[in-house]
C-alpha cells in the first residue's frame, strides 16, 4: 500500500483536537527481577549509563529522553513494546545488530508504514522485552 492510501485508510481527517497540550512522553522505565543480567545486557549495547541512583537504578540518555532500568518486578517487563527512534535507517539496523549480537533476537529489518514510512528493526531482549527500533525513511 502506498503512503497516501495508508493515510486515508488509518488516520482520521480532520484529526481530532487533543484534550491536553502535550509536549512529549519523556522516557521509559523497565523493571527487571534479574537486574544484574539486564544491566549487563543493556550496558554491553548502550555503553556506560549516565544516571545512577542507589544500587538498583541505572539510566541511559536516548535522544532527548531517558531509558531507565530498575531492580524489581516479577521477571521482565511484559506486554510492552519500547520504541526507539533512530536518526537514520542505517543507525536503526546498526543498533538492532548490536542488541542481537549481545544476545537478543529479531527478524531482518523491513520497511513499514507506521504513521509514516519507516525502517523497522525489532528486537526481543533475552528477558522477553520487545524493542521496536526504527527510523523514518526519506
Amino acid at each position: 500500500m502506498d503512503y497516501g492510501t495508508y493515510l486515508r485508510a488509518y488516520l482520521t481527517d480532520p484529526a481530532p483536537e487533543p484534550r491536553f497540550e502535550f509536549d512529549s512522553i519523556r522516557g521509559v522505565t523497565l523493571y527487571y527481577a534479574d537486574f544484574g543480567a539486564a544491566l549487563t545486557y543493556y550496558t554491553s549495547v548502550l555503553g556506560e549509563f549516565g544516571y545512577v541512583e542507589g544500587s538498583g537504578t541505572r539510566g541511559w540518555r536516548i535522544g532527548d529522553s531517558w531509558m531507565t532500568l530498575l531492580e524489581g518486578g516479577d521477571g521482565a517487563p511484559a506486554n510492552v513494546e519500547v520504541q526507539i527512534v533512530m536518526a537514520s535507517p542505517a543507525e536503526a539496523e546498526r543498533l538492532q545488530e548490536a542488541f542481537i549480537a549481545a544476545g537478543g533476537k529479531g527478524p531482518s529489518p523491513t520497511d513499514e508504514l507506521m504513521y509514516e514510512p519507516v525502517r523497522s528493526c525489532p528486537v526481543t531482549d533475552p528477558f522477553g522485552t520487545e524493542l521496536l527500533i526504527y527510523a523514518p525513511i526519506g
